[in-house]
């Protein structure tokens, strides 16, 4: 019951903005102990020994996805995430992104805010990547 209340209060969080009196002590928790660095990884620190351990979750548009990513990353947009968690390994890193790294982080911030500590945001996402990946292969 307590994940489906997450869930929800989540989901509305990102749907409309809430009053601060409405934040609950697990959103402030989160907030008031994260590190700068929590949930986000840089292009440059994606070298090869790394890349190959990670799961890329693409979470723009289908229409998006398609017209070109990272090499084996899933699709699963981010709005989908909350209600997708299931889909995205609970060990490893977890890698997710989009154009730049706003819609993505938002998805990275549900994820760990319901107990994913893995999952991390492609910070200046598939763009960043593009220009200054540590890694690319061949698709």
């Amino acid at each position: 019951m307590k994940q489906v209340f997450k869930t929800a209060l989540l989901i509305g969080a990102l749907a409309s903005p809430l009053a601060a009196d409405d934040l609950s002590d697990e959103v402030i928790g989160y907030m008031d102990f994260a590190t700068y660095e929590a949930g986000i990884i840089l292009p440059e620190q994606l070298t090869e020994d790394v890349f190959g351990s990670v799961t890329f979750v693409d979470t723009r548009s289908a229409e998006q996805f398609e017209a070109g990513s990272i090499p084996g990353a899933i699709n699963i947009e981010w709005r989908e995430v909350p209600a997708r968690l299931d889909e995205l390994p609970e060990s490893g890193m977890v890698v997710l992104l989009c154009n730049t790294g706003s819609l993505s982080a938002q998805a990275t911030f549900a994820a760990r805010l319901m107990g994913r500590e893995n999952v991390l945001v492609l910070q200046t996402g598939l763009i960043g990547w593009t220009e200054r990946g540590a890694h690319k292969p061949d698709a």
